[in-house]
């Protein structure tokens, strides 16, 4: 039976990519956790590293918010389940406010906002300006009247004089003056910002903030959403099989309610490090994507990697994503040698100096080891600095309408039981069940 939730909740939102939204995000979950807040962070769109930052500045794991893969209702859904015991919820945006897929506004920051009539904090970047910032919250701010934007970060502030020419401009309530400081910037990489645990503390994003920003406001505006209507949850069942899943440096690319929708279709989870751990005992494995790239001597020496082999000779059921992919190949190239992976595919993969592919994926499945599968389609989203070259007779269990893949429409190569693409899927309810029947039927053998 459907109820209502009635949890504040504001949205970070900005007029473009590089605004800071990610520092002002991370640092309002901190310093409002300092305060014994329970913040439940949320990211807009496919986006896997934003979410280390946010989950181990709550405490609580991120989720993504994305209508393109999960659609209109999942994104409720997600939303209402991950929120139960939070005081706050805390949502950062992607890219600029109204830009979603396409050229349209399905899958922004603004489309999240309305579908969880949440209102929007617009951080802005002061660097450079200062008259002139009113303009652009002018016309972000009222570009679409469906979305309420409540107040506005300014970020970048260069001195006290700088903040006071855009204090004599300013027309919504100013919940923040972030200073310039480049020590807050999270540095970047080859697939975006560096993930949470490479970053020696996160302490002074909420330090900074919370000094720098009105927190009671902040929350006020966040109370001032109304209450939600909400799905009824259903306690997961204990599981009844096992699935590995490879976590650690080299592989750490996981939607939280892949994990979540896995445990529902009857899974136990166990965790290991492919580089570092012996292959635990189990009866399917996933291993999703990641930086295989920069730990290609550890994987290639580990003593899972022959097991993992072994096990997919067997039939184990095995789904692999992008960095998965990679280390289910037969090579990689990378920092000018050749490395050995685990062999299970006919394919080999070198890394490259730019994107290969990035964007939305629409697949089918058209073949492969999973025939409860055959048919279904589901939605993902692919960005890779390599390439996976398959020998000329390679199988392919994904028919592409959408996204790049492993090129001419197709992703998902197929041996035994393992399948494995450039794709990070978001799981469908039929997926999971289908390659948790798979683990089932293999332990049994």
């Amino acid at each position: 039976m459907a109820g209502t939730l009635a949890i504040p909740r504001i949205v970070i939102g900005a007029a473009t990519s590089g605004a800071g939204k990610t520092t002002i995000a991370a640092g309002l979950m901190a310093a409002l956790t300092a305060r014994g807040v329970a913040v439940q962070p949320f990211k807009v769109g496919p986006d896997f590293i934003d979410p280390t930052h946010h989950t181990r500045c709550c405490g609580r794991a991120c989720r993504n918010l994305d209508p393109f893969m999960m659609g209109e209702d999942g994104v409720r859904e997600t939303f209402a389940r991950a929120s139960a015991g939070a005081d706050i919820a805390v949502i950062e945006g992607v890219m600029g406010l109204h830009d979603g897929v396409d050229g349209t506004a399905f899958g922004s920051t603004a489309h999240v906002a309305r579908l969880l009539e949440a209102p929007v904090l617009l951080a802005v970047d002061a660097k450079g300006a200062s008259r002139t910032v009113h303009a652009v919250v002018r016309g972000v701010a009222g570009y679409d009247p469906a979305v309420r934007v409540a107040g506005v970060i300014f970020n970048r502030i260069g001195s006290a004089r700088h903040r006071e020419l855009i204090e004599r401009g300013h027309e919504l309530p100013v919940l923040g003056w972030i200073p310039r400081d480049d020590g807050l910037d999270i540095p970047s990489r080859h697939l975006g910002l560096s993930l949470a645990d490479e970053l020696a503390s996160h302490d002074m994003f909420g330090d900074v903030v919370g000094r720098h920003a009105d927190l009671d406001g902040v929350i006020a505006i966040a109370q001032s959403a109304a209450p939600l209507a909400a799905p009824s949850t259903v306690p997961i069942p204990e599981g009844d099989t096992t699935i590995g899943v490879a976590l650690d440096s080299a592989f750490c690319f996981y939607y939280a309610d892949n994990l979540d929708r896995l445990r529902d279709a009857g899974a136990r989870l166990i965790f290991f490090s492919p580089a570092a751990d012996d292959l635990p005992a189990m009866d399917a494995l996933y291993i999703g994507g990641g930086y295989p790239e920069l730990h290609a001597v550890a994987l290639e020496d580990g003593r899972a990697r022959p097991a993992i082999a072994q096990a997919a000779e067997d039939g184990m059921p095995v789904w692999g994503e992008c960095g998965g992919l990679v280390y289910l190949s037969q090579s990689l190239e990378a920092d000018g040698r050749s490395h050995r992976m685990c062999g299970v595919l006919p394919a080999h993969s070198a890394m490259t100096g730019g994107i290969r592919g990035l964007g939305y994926v629409d697949a089918t499945c058209v073949a492969g080891p999973f025939s409860a599968l055959h048919g279904a389609g589901f939605r993902g989203h692919e960005f890779h600095y390599s390439t996976c070259s398959p020998d000329a007779d390679a199988r392919y269990a994904l028919g592409l309408s959408r996204g790049r893949g492993l090129g001419d429409g197709r992703d998902g190569l197929f041996e035994h039981a393992t399948i494995a693409g450039y794709t990070h899927a978001y799981f469908s309810d039929r997926f999971c069940s289908a390659f948790v029947a798979a683990a089932r039927t293999y332990a049994r053998r």
